[in-house]
């Protein structure tokens, strides 16, 4: 009688998913060239966004209630943030699509899931030297401000950290999309749209009417950018700040099992010829 095969000890797979997070990290800098180009892009972005922003408020202090040293604030680290959330690295999940290749990685012992969800987060860190450049420059013109207090700090870097989690996860979803249709460039497309405006990235919630504010503020996308960084600017955090991370760890966990269940129905709809 032929046992179970043996589970692979916990190191090895650490090990799998953090290579993969190494790799997908120093692909980002293959091509100097774009690697370079990233990084101008980045800082210039920012750069062009105070300036912008400044423009905006011209000689008012506030706007709609909101400060213009926030209002910049926001409007900067939105660029960074986005710059980190969203590199849409599933070319190698497509690629195994197409080939059928994908069915080895269902067989493996690390699962597909944790391995993509790893190179999302290699390229991710990809992007860090450009966002430090940027946030060089923004500190230099002036463009970032502290966080509205220590505590607000200290729960900024837990926020940004579930909203990290959300983005991976809504990513990681999207790109299932190619179990079905095998080509998903414009999914993404619609998604990446979508998610810039609907999360703050482009406009702050605060600006925009209160139905389309308040129906926004009801999608996982807002949990990504508009609450970290509203939590960031915040000069007396209390409850509510309590309150918006709990709504994040909510959205991960509900995002969580929409993704497992996406995932499932992907596996089984996988049809490899000859077998």
């Amino acid at each position: 009688m032929t046992g179970a095969p043996a589970r692979m000890p916990a190191a090895l797979v650490r090990d799998g998913i953090l290579a993969s997070v190494r790799q997908a990290a120093r692909a980002q800098f293959v091509f100097r060239t774009s690697t370079w180009t990233g990084i101008i892009g980045c800082v210039l972005q920012v750069v062009l966004v105070h300036r912008v922003w400044t423009a905006v408020y011209g000689a008012r202090t506030e706007v709609a209630g909101i400060d213009q040293r926030d209002a910049i604030t926001y409007a900067v680290l939105g660029v960074l943030i986005t710059t980190i959330f969203q590199p849409f690295v599933f070319d190698t999940l497509f690629g195994r699509l197409r080939t059928g290749a994908i069915a080895f990685d269902v067989m493996r012992p690390v699962s597909a899931v944790p391995l993509a969800l790893a190179q999302q987060v290699g390229a991710a860190a990809g992007q860090l030297p450009a966002v430090g450049a940027a946030l060089v420059a923004g500190l230099l013109v002036g463009a970032i401000a502290l966080p509205g207090s220590v505590l607000s700090g200290l729960a900024f870097l837990i926020s940004i950290t579930l909203g990290f989690a959300i983005s991976l996860i809504l990513n990681f979803t999207v790109g299932l999309v190619g179990f079905w249709t095998v080509e998903v460039g414009g999914a993404f497309l619609i998604y990446r749209m979508v998610a810039q405006f609907s999360s703050g990235a482009l406009i702050p919630l605060w600006f925009m009417p209160g139905w389309l504010s308040g129906t926004l503020t009801a999608l996982p996308f807002s949990a990504q950018v508009f609450v970290p960084l509203s939590i960031y600017v915040d000069t007396a955090p209390g409850w509510h700040t309590a309150g918006a991370i709990g709504q994040q760890m909510l959205w991960v966990l509900a995002l969580s099992a929409l993704a497992a269940l996406v995932w499932h129905r992907a596996v089984r709809r996988l049809v490899v010829f000859g077998g």
